[in-house]
C-alpha cells in the first residue's frame, strides 16, 4: 500500500513538471496544436467545405469558420454516425458519444483513435494534479465510486455507441479498477 502512495507521488510530480512545461509556453503550444488540427482535417468534408487549405492563422480560421450551434452542425455528425468516412476527421470515429443533451435531444458526438488518449490523460493529469498539489495519495489504496453511464456499447456502422463516461470506462486503469464501486456487472445495469 505505501509502495502505492509513493509511486503515485513520484509519478504526479513528474507528470506536473510535463505540464508546466507546455504551460510555460501557452501561445506556442496552442499554435502547435492548432496547426495539427487544421492539417489534419484539411482534407475532410469539414475541412473543404471550410477552406482549410487555406487556413494559416487563428484570424484565417475565424473569418473562414462561423460559429453554429449543434443543430447547424447536425449533418456532419449524422454523417458520420451513419458510417461515412473523413467527415469531421480522418476516416471513421472509433466510437460515437451519445448524449442526453439538454436541447434537441439525443447528441451524437465522435470520439476518433486519435483524440481518446487525450480524455485519458486530461482524467490522469486531474488526478496526479490533486495528488502533487494536497501530497495526498490515500485514495489509491481506498474504494472510489465512479458513477458514470453504462460501458454496454451498442454497434452501428463499424461504430460503438454509448454514453461517454460508459466509453471512458473501458480505459481506467487496472489498478484503479479493483477499487472501484459500483462494480463494473452493476454499471451495466440500466438504470441501477
Amino acid at each position: 500500500m505505501i509502495i502505492k502512495k509513493i509511486g503515485a507521488k513520484i509519478l504526479a510530480k513528474k507528470v506536473v513538471k510535463s505540464i508546466q512545461k507546455w504551460t510555460s509556453n501557452p501561445i506556442e503550444t496552442q499554435q502547435k496544436v492548432f496547426e495539427s488540427l487544421i492539417e489534419n482535417a484539411r482534407n475532410t468534408s469539414f475541412g473543404k467545405g471550410h477552406g482549410f487549405q487555406n487556413i494559416s492563422s487563428y484570424k484565417d480560421f475565424v473569418n473562414q469558420v462561423p460559429v453554429r450551434d449543434y443543430e447547424a452542425l447536425k449533418s456532419y455528425f449524422e454523417r458520420t454516425a451513419n458510417g461515412e468516412e473523413n467527415v469531421l476527421w480522418r476516416g471513421k470515429p472509433t466510437y460515437i458519444a451519445k448524449t442526453s443533451g439538454t436541447t434537441s435531444g439525443a447528441k451524437y458526438i465522435p470520439i476518433t483513435k486519435e483524440s481518446m488518449p487525450f480524455h485519458i490523460e486530461g482524467a490522469k493529469n486531474a488526478l496526479f494534479c490533486y495528488i502533487h498539489e494536497t501530497k495526498n495519495a490515500d485514495f489509491v489504496n481506498g474504494k472510489m465510486i465512479f458513477l458514470q453511464g453504462s460501458p454496454v456499447l451498442e454497434v452501428a456502422n463499424g461504430i460503438n455507441i454509448g454514453r461517454l463516461s460508459g466509453i471512458v470506462a473501458h480505459f481506467v486503469p487496472k489498478y484503479l479498477q479493483k477499487n472501484r464501486l459500483p462494480s463494473l456487472e452493476t454499471n451495466c445495469i440500466d438504470d441501477w
